[in-house]
């Protein structure tokens, strides 16, 4: 990796030379060759003992789940995809359903070895290099990246035992879901696992899940059946059981439910379509090359519609004003349903300021509506409702802030401390310039 660094000329920008990923940001193209992270995939070690994991920057979480279970043991939380990376979740913000308890992925992170802008390797922890530890999560590469990580393991059953409960409000579903936060209880059973999804203004659930050992039939979602389907009923509550590994991936064979965009979910189609391509990272090779030739905008024009505008997002808002941007955003956006999941950091951290002591819920929506007459104009909506409510937006898709009211939301006086110490001559780029210009 130091000697592809060494390799790309300096005026050029640093990439990851990696065949796959979980951003949704278009940028500039570079013939510059990228970091060679080809040896950096996998896992190093695991010390049950311990409960720690030693891996590399570029491994895959499907990976490194393979290697934890065995031992009874996973990260502590596991991002939804297969194909994140422990670096990418970390320097860019993962979040799953555990999250309401073990906070964010980078919180499990003990240490971890950095390529800075400067070309050094350097190890950061909340001993040494603190700075750079504590302004690493939400950097996207621009402070460095990781090369090593040791994190926490928590110990895990073989079973997840699920509670699928309806709502017919979303301000019902908040309020349960904030009583389930404080208390990590529903009914006297503890609570491991917590999200929900908003099928419309009447149909809400949230999915309650407990660890257990107790033997006993368990579903299979990577099949015919579909999962986020399977959680739909008409009042009280619904029962289901998957195995602790199946329940850690039981978004990725639909991706969450955009693999209905390929056909995927058409019942003589998933007959036939591989169950080895049943995954979210076969469905995105499809979505690049949908953009790369503009099928949709040009089926859309055919048609004599208008083109389409992606709201691929991520947000947070305080657990109090969810309800409120629920509603707001079934009212606004023409896209459903909506992924809901709770959080509640465990520390502060520079460059994503959320008090530890307030709770989160972080809502997931990915789709595309018809193209306004500015660009980006419903995801300028998004982010302007988000920032009245007090919350904050991921940096993974397309961002439209300018420049100082970024800076205020995303830590900017302190990150241009820490980058001028560990990329002085600006190797890499900038924060704004990746996340909102998008070079």
């Amino acid at each position: 990796m130091l000697a592809s660094y060494r390799a790309i000329p300096v005026a050029a920008p640093v990439r990851l030379a990696k065949r796959s990923s979980n951003l949704f940001r278009a940028r500039v193209r570079t013939k510059a060759p990228g970091l060679d992270t080809s040896g950096l995939t996998g896992v190093i070690s695991v010390d049950p003992d311990s409960r720690t994991a030693e891996v590399a920057g570029m491994c895959t979480y499907e990976d490194l789940v393979a290697a934890t279970l065995p031992y009874g043991l996973s990260p502590l939380v596991v991002p939804q995809l297969k194909t994140i990376t422990l670096g990418g979740a970390v320097s860019g913000l993962g979040i799953e359903s555990a999250s309401f308890r073990n906070g964010l992925p980078h919180e499990s992170v003990l240490e971890l070895d950095v390529l800075t802008g400067n070309g050094a390797v350097v190890t950061a922890s909340p001993d040494q290099h603190a700075d750079l530890y504590r302004a690493f999560p939400n950097s996207y590469g621009t402070l460095g990246y990781a090369v090593r990580l040791r994190i926490s393991l928590e110990p895990v059953q073989a079973f997840v035992a699920l509670r699928h409960v309806r709502y017919q409000s979303p301000a019902d579903l908040v309020e349960a879901m904030s009583a389930i936060v404080d208390t990590r209880s529903l009914d006297g059973v503890r609570v491991d696992y917590l999200d929900g999804v908003v099928f419309g203004a009447d149909e809400s659930y949230l999915c309650v899940g407990h660890q257990t050992d107790s033997a006993g039939p368990a579903s299979d979602y990577t099949g015919q059946d579909i999962y986020y389907r399977s959680i739909q009923h008409d009042q009280g509550t619904k029962t289901d059981r998957l195995t602790t590994h199946d329940y850690l991936w039981r978004w990725d064979t639909d991706w969450f439910w955009c693999s209905a965009a390929f056909g995927a979910q058409q019942p003589w189609l998933r007959r036939c379509w591989p169950r080895r391509l049943r995954r979210s990272s076969f469905y995105r090779k499809l979505l690049a090359y949908e953009h790369r030739f503009d099928l949709v905008d040009r089926f859309e024009k055919a048609s004599g519609r208008p083109p389409r505008e992606r709201v691929v997002q991520d947000v947070e808002v305080p657990i109090e004003r969810c309800g409120e941007f629920v509603d707001w955003f079934l009212s606004t956006v023409p896209i459903e349903p909506i992924w809901l999941c709770p959080l509640r950091q465990r520390e502060s951290w520079t460059l994503y300021p959320m008090p530890p002591s307030r709770t989160y819920v972080n809502l997931g929506f990915w789709s595309s509506v018809p193209a306004g007459v500015t660009e980006g104009e419903t995801n300028r909506l998004i982010e302007r409702k988000v920032r009245e409510l007090d919350g904050h937006k991921s940096l993974y898709s397309d961002a439209y802030y300018a420049a100082d009211e970024f800076d205020e939301l995303y830590g900017g006086p302190a990150y241009r401390i820490v980058k001028s110490t560990y990329d002085p001559d600006s190797r890499l780029l900038d924060l704004y310039a990746k996340a909102v210009q998008r070079r």
